[in-house]
């Protein structure tokens, strides 16, 4: 029976490894040793062919499956129902808790399978691949272990399953608790049954005293948990880095070829990432990225700083196809890699000074930022005054045109703001002086060239009056207020131009691929908050409760939607759009004290 791959996908993980599990409790898509690694679960981008690089559970004469998540953990129990009434569940998770003074979080998958009515009888399919889905992994084995010969690093099931039954696919009645661990190929120390239990419960634990943490709105609650969850599933925690998307080559519109590899670190979206969950108080990715930025800045040595980077800092990303994946749907290309680390984008510099500028007066922090970390941020403000008025490609990526555009230019602008504000509060009276008055002198050319007087709006680049979503963000910058004339105008404008009913688009212009097909889901935020601090927050509220409506069944999103029919299309999960939730559910919410 062929199944059409789907975004309706649960994610799990520990900030090392993750992987996504279709609606048939099969694990579709997942890396190793770490996020951007070969994807030994490849599934999800291999057309029709479901049957390899997937590890499921089937149970015989299945009729149903219905999916939940353990509450405030990213531990999934998969229910799989038979036609005789039969019934088995499958809980999955990545171990995560904290051991021997060290956070325990291997590169392994643990899956524990239970009867819970009838009689089932079940099939392990375990196909694993090498070479990003070129050839299956070879297999070896021993009594109660199968090693996988994947790439680069080698793969051991322990299981208290019969191994033979494994390694041919063989049906057999499940008659207890069975366990499976798929990690380092190393001996299983211990009894598997009590240590596989054992992980599953400190990492739930773990996970719920994580949540406990956060600072939540009132209202919408389970879904930004569930979003800061995720966020931090997206956290590489060895480095600090944070990828886009924990998936590679989902097109942004059917067969539209716009398929690109969001395993990367993305100056820009992680800036919108730790933004959103410092709002909620945890500080542990802010200060885990922000020891990632700092290793980027000094590898820069006050130059050029690249759009993205690997999770481990390297910087060549060269772009590459793996010609025997069909791709999501039997639509390729699937790209490993991704050129748009060779573009330049200034408004990068911005998105490294605005996370960092916490670190010199936030008290909680652990390491608080010194003199030295402020000079070092002084030469990433240099560059943004540098080139606040030159072209790059902009926060779309163009490949194939350059502009000066005025998301970049505000971004500058703002760098060196907050490089001001920081010095008055370290009082350091000069510098704060010397980078106000570069703000205010980016300012000024912004006002002379992104006003475009005769259309009587801003435009999204100083060469042009186009409109894109960008434009809203001069709210969120704090470059213009609410009821600025000019930002008023510019978003009666926008709206007009780019809102397609309850979706927005991030620009209509044709760029490298055409005219946009789908809607960008954190442009749809952006339009929710500027609705909201512009008078119209009824407004906004029935439009974010609509887009809530259009989330997966494990209550996340992608990139992309069709605004006509609300199918989510481009890589998953995807910050941004997670992002978007947080925010929009922390401005608009009831205030805790509406209780009383």
């Amino acid at each position: 029976m062929t199944h059409t791959p789907s975004l309706e996908l649960w994610p799990i993980g520990n900030c090392q490894v993750s992987g996504l599990i279709d609606r048939r409790g099969g694990i579709v898509w997942g890396c190793v040793p770490r996020v951007d690694g070969d994807p030994t679960f490849c599934a999800l981008v291999n057309g029709d062919a479901q049957d390899v690089g997937v590890w499921r559970f089937e149970i015989a004469g299945q009729v149903s499956a219905s999916q939940s998540y353990i509450r405030n953990t990213p531990i999934l129990v998969t229910r799989l129902e038979s036609e005789d009434g039969s019934a088995v569940e499958v809980l999955d998770f990545c171990p995560r808790f904290e051991r021997s003074g060290r956070m325990y979080r291997p590169v392994a998958y643990a899956r524990i399978v239970r009867p819970v009515a009838g009689t089932p009888r079940i099939k392990v399919v375990l196909r694993p691949m090498k070479d990003h889905g070129a050839t299956l992994a070879e297999t070896t084995n021993g009594t109660n272990h199968i090693r996988y010969l994947t790439s680069g690093q080698a793969l051991r099931l322990s299981t208290d399953a019969p191994v033979g039954y494994v390694l041919e696919q063989r049906w057999f009645r499940l008659e207890e608790d069975t366990h499976f661990f798929l990690g380092p190929d190393e001996p299983f120390n211990g009894n598997l049954r009590e240590q596989v239990r054992s992980m599953e419960q400190q990492t739930r634990k773990y996970w719920q005293l994580w949540a406990r943490g956060l600072a939540t709105p009132y209202e919408w609650q389970e879904e930004v948990i569930r979003c800061a969850i995720t966020l931090k599933l997206c956290q590489h925690e060895e480095t600090g880095a944070i990828v886009a998307a924990l998936t590679t080559s989902i097109p942004e519109a059917p067969g539209s070829e716009r398929n690109w590899d969001y395993r990367y670190c993305w100056i820009r979206d992680s800036y919108y990432t730790v933004q959103a969950l410092n709002r909620l108080g945890a500080l542990d990715v802010l200060e885990k990225y922000l020891g990632y930025l700092r290793n980027i800045v000094d590898a820069a040595k006050g130059g050029h700083i690249q759009p993205l980077y690997s999770v481990m800092g390297e910087g060549e990303l060269n772009e590459t196809t793996a010609g025997w994946l069909a791709g999501y749907r039997g639509m390729g290309p699937v790209r490993v890699g991704n050129a748009a680390y060779k573009q330049v984008q200034y408004d990068c510099y911005g998105q490294i000074v605005l996370p960092t500028v916490q670190g010199f007066i936030d008290k909680r922090l652990l390491r608080i930022a010194d003199d030295h970390d402020f000079e070092a941020l002084e030469e990433v403000g240099e560059k943004a005054w540098e080139m606040h008025d030159k072209p790059d490609a902009g926060l779309w990526e163009f490949r194939t045109r350059q502009q000066v555009h005025t998301y970049s230019a505000v971004m500058s602008w703002a760098a060196c703001d907050r490089l001001a504000n920081s010095a008055e509060h370290l009082g350091k009276a000069d510098r704060a002086e010397h980078w106000r008055t570069r703000a205010d002198a980016i300012r000024a050319t912004i006002e002379a060239r992104a006003w475009k007087e005769e259309a009587g709006h801003y435009g999204a680049s100083f060469e042009s009056d186009y409109l894109d979503a960008s434009l809203l963000q001069l709210l969120e910058l704090r470059y213009c207020a609410p009821d600025d004339p000019r930002f008023v105008a510019t978003f009666e404008q926008v709206e007009k131009e780019l809102r397609r009913g309850e979706h927005m688009l991030r620009y209509a212009a044709e760029d490298d691929f055409g005219a946009p097909e789908t809607a960008f889901n954190i442009c749809t935020f952006w339009l929710i908050e500027a609705l909201a601090m512009t008078d119209r927050k009824g407004e906004a509220r029935e439009l974010f409760n609509t887009m809530l409506d259009h989330r997966t069944g494990s209550g996340l999103l992608s990139e992309d939607m069709d605004f006509e029919t609300g199918e989510l299309w481009g890589n998953f999960p995807q910050t941004y759009s997670l992002v978007g939730v947080i925010n929009c559910a922390a401005l608009l919410s009831r205030p805790w004290n509406s209780l009383r």
